[in-house]
Order: C-alpha cells, then structure tokens, then sequence
C-alpha cells in the first residue's frame, strides 16, 4: 500500500447546515415507512426493531450508530456479515438487500455524527489509531455512501465465497481497500461530487445495482 499518494488533507463535503436540512426533510417524508418497516420487524422477530453499535467518528470519537435490526436477537459471532448468514431474519435479508436498513443513519446524520458521503464508520475493533491512513480517513465525517461503498455494494456476497476465516479476510484484504478508495475519493470531493455520489445511491437502491462504479 502506497501510504504516500494519499497525504493529502481530505477535503470537506456538503455544508453541515445542508445535510442536517436534507436528513430533517428525509426523516419526516420517509415517517410512514420507517413505522412500516418497524412494524414489520417487530411482527416478524419481536423488538427491539432498531439495532445499534458504537462505531468509530470523525477524529476517532465514538458515536452510537443506528440501523434496524436485520438479525436475530440471539446474534453473536463475528462483526462482518456475509450472505445467507443464520443470524440474518427473513425480513432482515429484505431490508439488507434494499438498504432499508440503514433509513435510520438518517438521525445520526441531523446529530451531526455522520454525513451524507463519506467513508463508513467501523466498530473501533477494527481501527488502527497509529496507522496513517486511518489518520487521514478520521479526519472526514464518516457518512452514510460513498463510491467505495458504491462498488462493494455485493460485499456479503464476497465474503461467503471466502473459506476459512472470513474477519481476518475482512481485515487485511477488504478493509485496507475500502481504506484506499476512501482516500482517493476524499482527495477529490467537491459539493457537486458528493451530490452526484448521492444521485448515483438512489439508482443503486432503486434498481439494485450491484456495482455502480
């Protein structure tokens, strides 16, 4: 990994102010499904129907990231999730597949803890604090989509392919490319790509594209 090419400040993204607005609009409009998908979920596997962890935020500051829960309440085992897991409800592989489940990052976006665009915020097991490229990619708000996590929109299925220790894969080979491509794309952002990156996130879900790059 050439850490050099990236020493490069990451740039900012939308205005703070634009995004708090847009995730106030997207909340309140998307109300009747977020109780749907909630009713549904409490119906289907029984409550909690949110699921909740703490992740890693800008400058390494925990934050308490919220989804709906896609997995049953007995879930235990590894952090990363690959297809046809056991874990995952019937409902819960739905809400995955259609990125229903992350509706609820919409709230951590108006607190602030999150943006829009930017790269995914990881379980503090995962971060390396002393490693020079986590140290760029903290110093950006960690967002909902970006174009890494555009193009590896068929991550669980990857990693069901993968045999023997699927973490230790995720570690040392998805995550120092993911960390790559969060970095590329930080050192070129603009407003006007963060709006296409977002363009380019509705079409994915809407069509389910599984590479959009």
């Amino acid at each position: 990994m050439n850490e050099n090419v990236y020493h490069t400040h990451p740039r900012e993204s939308l205005l703070r102010v634009l995004e708090a607005v847009i995730a106030l609009v997207g909340l309140v409009v998307l109300m009747p499904l977020l109780i749907l998908v909630a009713l549904v979920i409490a119906v289907n596997s029984g409550r909690p129907v949110l699921f909740s962890q703490v992740r890693a935020g800008r400058n390494g500051i925990p934050f308490v990231l919220y989804k709906f829960r896609t997995m049953h309440r007995w879930n235990s085992g590894p952090l990363v999730t690959s297809r046809n897991d056991v874990r995952v409800t019937r409902v819960g592989r739905f809400l995955r597949k259609t990125k229903l489940d992350e509706l609820p990052e919409l709230w951590n976006v108006l607190r602030g803890d999150m943006s829009l665009v930017g790269p995914r915020p990881e379980v503090p097991r995962y971060v390396d604090m002393k490693h020079p490229l986590w140290q760029l990619v903290l110093k950006a708000r960690p967002g909902i989509t970006d174009p890494t996590t555009l193009s590896l929109r068929n991550e669980e299925s990857l990693l069901s392919q993968v045999n023997g220790d699927r973490e230790r894969f995720y570690m040392e080979v998805l995550l120092p490319f993911k960390l790559r491509g969060y970095l590329k794309y930080l050192r070129i952002r603009t407003i006007g790509t963060d709006v296409g990156v977002l363009w380019r996130t509705v079409i994915a879900v809407i069509f389910r594209h599984d590479d959009l790059q």
